[in-house]
Formats: structure tokens, C-alpha cells, sequence
């Protein structure tokens, strides 16, 4: 009966031993054309943190400045996203330039 455990023991081991590290490259996302210009770096930046960038430009069109000053400050507040504070009203006043 201590045969068995011990075999299995020996069988784990070796197997962890022998095993190789599993390599991956993550993929790079490209940067939309709606997110491609100047000033939108801030936005790549910090929002593709939590975000994929086909999520940002899919976001609605016309909502004001107010609406992407309250979304950042939601997203920081609320959802602890990891943007710079220095960066948050660059973030809202590109959202706010890109899409209104």
C-alpha cells in the first residue's frame, strides 16, 4: 500500500521536472483610425489598460464634455482604472474631441 503513493509521488515529480515552460506572445491590438490621431495617445494609453480599443470608438456619439469628464471619473472612482490623475482630464478631452 506505501508502494503506491510513493510511485505516484516519484511519477509527479519527474513529470514537473521534465515539463517545459509553456511560451506565448500576447497578440498586439491595432490602434483604430478613430484612435489614430493626435492627442488620442492619451486614450490608447490609459484606457486599453481595462478596455479593448474597438470597445472605446464603439461608444456613443454627442454626449458632451460633461458626459466624458463624469465617465472618466467613474472609471477611476468606481472601477479603481488605473489612469494617471495628471492624465484624467486629457483622457476626458480627447473622448470629448474624438467623439463629442
Amino acid at each position: 500500500m506505501r508502494a503506491f503513493p510513493l510511485a505516484m509521488l516519484v511519477l509527479a515529480a519527474s513529470l514537473c521536472v521534465a515539463a517545459r515552460p509553456v511560451r506565448y506572445a500576447p497578440l498586439l491590438e491595432q490602434i483604430p483610425a478613430e484612435l489614430a490621431g493626435s492627442g488620442d495617445e492619451v486614450v490608447v494609453r490609459n484606457c486599453s489598460a481595462c478596455h479593448s480599443l474597438e470597445y472605446i470608438v464603439t461608444q456613443p456619439r454627442g454626449k458632451g464634455a460633461q458626459f466624458w469628464r463624469d465617465s472618466v471619473t467613474k472609471m477611476i472612482t468606481v472601477y479603481k482604472a488605473p489612469v494617471d490623475p495628471a492624465e484624467a482630464d486629457a483622457v476626458a478631452a480627447a473622448l470629448t474631441a474624438r467623439f463629442g
